[in-house]
């Protein structure tokens, strides 16, 4: 089948299966695959092209462990999770409805980019009053804090199961697409 034979709903298939992993089986992805993820970060589009974030792969263990125990329960994946990949962003006056969509863009996308390789992702969110600690860390220097990571590795079995009956897992279409204007009450 090709992207001409294809149908619209068939093609998009991979967004609609990309989904939220918090636990992992141990083993690392490899640097091929950790490689590719960060070039679908750089290459993430962002708000007049500032391209504003530094990305940190990490790979070390113990420093996931310290990060997930420095901000759980927001940061329980990270317990498991082989990698994750911080998205680190300036702390610029005047840019953090930017900075936020384009932190939110570029996460995504690695959640989506890990779905189509076949890998599980997830986001882990540092709290503010622990920011600095987490800073710390991973050695990031004043003028720039993180806020988001993506665990990738492996999901476990339990981690791949449903979490919901077929077909339940999203409202039915009619309650929230509309088209032209809201509908009459």
């Amino acid at each position: 089948m090709t992207a001409q034979t294809a149908t619209p709903s068939l093609l998009l298939t991979p967004l609609r299966r990309t989904r939220q992993y918090r636990e992992f089986e141990p083993t690392p992805l490899d640097d091929a695959t950790l490689d590719a993820l960060a070039d679908v970060a750089r290459w993430s589009g962002s708000s007049q092209n500032s391209q504003p974030w530094r990305f940190i792969v990490i790979r070390d263990r113990a420093t996931l462990e310290r990060i997930s125990e420095i901000g759980k329960p927001q940061t329980r994946g990270l317990a498991s999770a082989p990698n994750a990949i911080a998205i680190v962003l300036p702390d610029e006056a005047g840019r953090g409805v930017s900075h936020a969509f384009d932190e939110g863009r570029v996460a995504e996308r690695l959640l989506v980019a890990a779905s189509i390789l076949g890998i599980g992702a997830g986001i882990s969110w540092i709290k503010a009053d622990i920011r600095g600690a987490v800073r710390e860390v991973l050695g990031i220097p004043e003028g720039w804090s993180v806020r988001t990571f993506v665990q990738l590795g492996q999901p476990t079995e339990a981690a791949r199961r449903p979490k919901s009956a077929p077909g339940e897992a999203r409202r039915p279409r009619d309650e929230i697409v509309f088209v032209d204007r809201w509908p009459d009450a």
